[in-house]
């Protein structure tokens, strides 16, 4: 692992420690060279499917994209980025168990829109708004009825 401070790649790891699900490793390494101490995390890599856009283009699925979604919609909102990454962690389970090479985006964007009121809500119609693509506040108060209608039923 090479050192963010001095560049070298001797360092030994001091700590090391899983997550909660025990699906993320974070270890604690110490420089051999600038004596800095940094923090590493590693994840279990897993092929993952190819996502076909509304276009036809194909691409490869991007972890850090969906969460900079997620955080923009989340922005000034109570939720965590532990949140955040467990949100995004249910999504990627829920690919992997299709065991598909390839998806539609669509998909993907819909279990969002399923997940994110339970979330946050303000959270899911910031994404709706981007999602669904709202061109005027028609749409935005039509989404915010459905969301009203599906929490209702669930209080009931």
């Amino acid at each position: 692992m090479k050192c963010p401070y001095c560049g070298h790649l001797d360092n030994k790891v001091i700590d090391s420690r899983l997550n909660k699900e025990s699906t993320i490793t974070r270890r604690r390494r110490s420089c051999l060279t600038c004596n800095q101490r940094f923090t590493t995390y590693e994840r279990l890599e897993v092929m993952m499917p190819v996502l076909v856009k509304k276009d036809g283009r194909r691409e490869a699925w991007d972890r850090q994209k969906m969460v900079v979604g997620l955080e923009k919609a989340c922005e000034k909102r109570p939720v965590s980025y532990d949140d955040i990454d467990a949100f995004v962690d249910e999504i990627e389970k829920r690919l992997q168990d299709l065991g598909l090479k390839e998806v539609s985006s669509q998909i993907i964007g819909e279990w969002v829109m399923e997940s994110l009121p339970e979330l946050d809500e303000v959270a899911y119609v910031r994404f709706a708004s981007v999602y669904r693509q709202f061109k005027d506040v028609s749409q935005f108060v039509d989404e915010l009825k459905t969301l009203l209608d599906a929490r209702d039923s669930k209080e009931a």
